[in-house]
C-alpha cells in the first residue's frame, strides 16, 4: 500500500494539539478545515514489536518473552481535511499515550482516498463504547466521488496487530 509521510508543517496545529493538554481557548487552535477526528482503536509495542510479540534476550543469552522491555501504547485518530477544491484529503495518525500526555507518534495520508478525490460526509469507529478488546482500527470512511449522489460509499480502514493497514471499498 502507499502511503507516505504528509507534512508536519500542514499539520502542525493538530499535532500541538495531541501533545499538550486540551484547554477550552485551545479548540481555536484545531484546523478548521478538519473535518471529521476519530480516535478509536489501539496499538501497543513491546521492545519495539507490536502487540508485545517481542522476544528479548535475557541477561544469560537466552530468549525470553519481553516482559520487562519498554512497553508503548497508544491509539489512532483518522482526520478528514478539506481541500480547497471541497474534496478532502484523509490522514491517519498513529499517537503514544505516555507520562507527559499524548505524543503523534506517525502521520501518514491514506493515498487510496486522495486518489479518488472524495467528499468525506462521516467517518465513525467500529465500536463506539471506547473499549477495543483487540490491537488495531477498524473503521467506515462515508464518501461520495460525486457531490451529487444521493447515497454516499463505505469505504473500511482496517488495521491488523502487526500494524498492517488495509483500505478497500465495503462490500456489503
Amino acid at each position: 500500500m502507499a502511503v507516505h509521510i504528509f507534512s508536519r508543517l500542514a499539520f502542525a496545529a493538530l499535532a500541538i494539539a495531541a501533545a499538550a493538554p486540551v484547554f477550552a481557548g485551545d479548540i481555536d487552535e484545531l484546523p478548521v478545515t478538519a473535518t471529521f477526528v476519530v480516535s478509536t482503536g489501539f496499538w501497543e509495542e513491546v521492545g519495539g514489536e507490536p502487540s508485545g510479540k517481542a522476544e528479548a534476550k535475557s541477561a544469560t543469552g537466552t530468549d525470553s518473552t519481553a516482559t520487562d522491555t519498554a512497553t508503548r501504547r497508544g491509539y489512532y485518530k483518522l482526520v478528514a481535511i478539506r481541500q480547497p477544491d471541497r474534496t478532502a484529503k484523509v490522514y491517519l495518525q498513529q499517537i503514544a499515550l505516555d507520562e507527559a500526555g499524548p505524543q503523534v507518534v506517525e502521520s501518514v495520508e491514506l493515498e487510496e482516498f486522495t486518489a479518488i478525490k472524495p467528499y468525506v460526509t462521516d467517518i465513525r469507529p467500529e465500536d463506539s463504547t471506547g473499549i477495543s478488546r483487540q490491537p488495531g482500527l477498524f473503521a467506515t470512511v462515508y464518501l461520495k466521488t460525486d457531490p451529487a449522489a444521493t447515497e454516499p460509499e463505505s469505504w473500511t480502514v482496517l488495521i491488523d496487530e502487526f500494524g498492517e493497514i488495509k483500505i478497500e471499498k465495503a462490500t456489503n
